[in-house]
């Protein structure tokens, strides 16, 4: 699979039910379809935090196309204190983030899983830069 930023091949990460395809040279990451869910551990609030951001923030980020079926993605913004613009495959494939946005939306979530081990592993690996 390529790299819908930046059109480099991507490596497949997998922990338990969790897979997800990493580009090395952005850092971003793509999720299949039900994998958010799945960390958040909650369908309804993983939707209500996904949509919850103000649409207006992802003017002037350049429009991707899905790695999985080539389609023009829509953006869309998550809510929270740091809001994170993300792409959306319209055909409901899966969901892009650049380099640590997914830490930062990983952190609204709740694993799914009892030891937390998913989402911990997740957050260590694509958490947000920190700021000074």
């Amino acid at each position: 699979m390529r790299c819908p930023a930046c059109k480099e091949p991507m490596i497949v990460l997998e922990l338990e039910s969790v897979e997800v395809d990493y580009c090395v040279a952005c850092e971003g990451v793509w999720l299949d379809a039900g994998e958010l869910e799945a960390l958040f551990g909650d369908v309804e609030a993983c939707e209500a935090f996904m949509t919850g951001g103000d649409l207006a923030r992802s003017k002037g980020e350049k429009p991707r196309r899905c790695p999985t079926c080539g389609a023009r993605m829509r953006k869309g913004v998550a809510g929270g204190e740091a809001p994170v613009t993300y792409d959306q495959c319209p055909k409901g494939d899966g969901v892009w983030f650049d380099k640590g946005e997914l830490g930062v939306v990983v952190s609204h979530g709740h694993s799914h899983d009892r030891t937390g081990r998913v989402s911990g592993f997740l957050r260590d690996v694509f958490s947000a830069p920190k700021r000074p």
